[in-house]
């Protein structure tokens, strides 16, 4: 690929149900230098930038091999801000004109650079695509969830709901890990997962988002079982 693409990790300081969650220590270093080694070692990356409000997480992403050029705005810095807000300010404060933009969120500690350059080909590799997104298959099929009446469980989809699993069709969610787009599409759009979004399928071992404590501690297991085969 010849094309020149911008990393972007946007972290926050203010993290309210994990304090200092970015650089909180997971085996031993903080947790955000997982996903900038993943994007240094992919070698894929014109240039890492770390956007932050906060000088601590600044200087832990500025010895891990990051670029942190600018703090994040006041008006990025609440818990209303978007992460196309985000992207969209680092965008229009960068030098020169990026092809491609990739937001990985800063707890992404089971992307790989192998993953990276392997979900930024894909995307290359399609025509018409404009983005690709880290996703997970539901383990369960939505087609037989159920919602509660007037405290009675009730079917969300009773045409499917004695279907085999087999036979009904597979449903995905965002992973939260990370998003490649086209610049011009994403800040078009004003979206990381543009009209024209293909998937990257990742292993169901290989994500998890990381809000609750609960949520760490079911990612120190996950990472353990993926480090150990």
């Amino acid at each position: 690929m010849n094309n020149r693409i911008l990393a972007i990790i946007p972290a926050r300081g203010g993290s309210k149900r994990i304090p200092k969650k970015n650089i909180k220590p997971f085996f031993g270093r903080e947790i955000i230098t997982y996903p900038i080694n993943a994007a240094v070692k992919s070698s894929i990356f014109e240039t890492i930038i770390v956007s932050t409000d906060c000088d601590e997480i600044k200087n832990v992403a500025l010895m891990a091999g990051a670029e942190v050029p600018f703090l994040r705005s006041e008006g990025n810095s609440d818990d209303f801000a978007t992460t196309f807000d985000v992207i969209k300010e680092v965008l229009s404060k960068v030098e020169g004109k990026y092809d491609y933009v990739c937001c990985i969120y800063p707890t992404s500690v089971f992307v790989t650079p192998e993953v990276l350059a392997s979900a930024c080909n894909e995307l290359d590799k399609d025509g018409s695509a404009t983005s690709i997104a880290s996703v997970l298959q539901y383990s369960h099929p939505i087609q037989r969830s159920l919602t509660i009446h007037s405290k009675y469980l009730a079917s969300n989809h009773p045409d499917f709901y004695n279907y085999r699993s087999q036979d009904l069709e597979a449903n995905y969610h965002d992973a939260g890990q990370f998003y490649i787009c086209k610049t011009d599409a994403v800040l078009e759009e004003e979206r990381l997962i543009t009209n024209r979004c293909i998937p990257y399928v990742l292993q169901e071992n290989h994500a998890q988002d990381i809000d609750t404590l609960e949520d760490w501690s079911i990612a120190e297991l996950k990472y353990q079982l993926m480090v150990s085969r």
